[in-house]
């Protein structure tokens, strides 16, 4: 079935380096997905850091970069929308994602396993949507 993303998702999208948005144009023709952020601001940056969403202040994260070098997308399911409850859901898309990246000779590092050693949630901050170039 072809996808495609949202205008707010394009719009996201654009701020990242051109070889994310490479892959992730291909990773929208083979699943569905949503971009949540590209690029991210100082005050967006510090924000999710007091959140606690980031473990990373202004200017140290991959999102900080003009274009971001990091991005955060997520698999989108028709009728639930990103299912955030479901990890199982989120390593199947980060599968994809990173065999789609191997394909195209993307280095890339995903946020359920940041030590890369195969293990998805062996560390101490699970960020699944994350996605960051090396």
């Amino acid at each position: 079935m072809p996808y495609e993303f949202s205008l707010k998702s394009k719009e996201k999208l654009a701020t990242c380096d051109q070889r994310l948005q490479d892959l992730f144009n291909r990773v929208i023709q083979r699943v569905d997905c949503t971009i949540i952020e590209g690029r991210r601001s100082a005050e967006r940056q510090d924000h999710l850091f007091e959140m606690g969403f980031s473990k990373l202040r202004w200017p140290d994260s991959k999102h900080n970069s003009t274009p971001s070098i990091a991005i955060d997308a997520a698999p989108y399911v028709f009728d639930v929308g990103i299912p955030w409850n479901n990890q199982n859901q989120f390593c199947y898309f980060a599968g994809i994602v990173m065999g789609i990246a191997f394909e195209m000779g993307i280095e890339l590092r995903w946020g359920g396993d940041f030590n890369r050693n195969d293990i998805p949630g062996d560390q101490k901050f699970f960020d699944a949507a994350h996605f960051e170039l090396i």
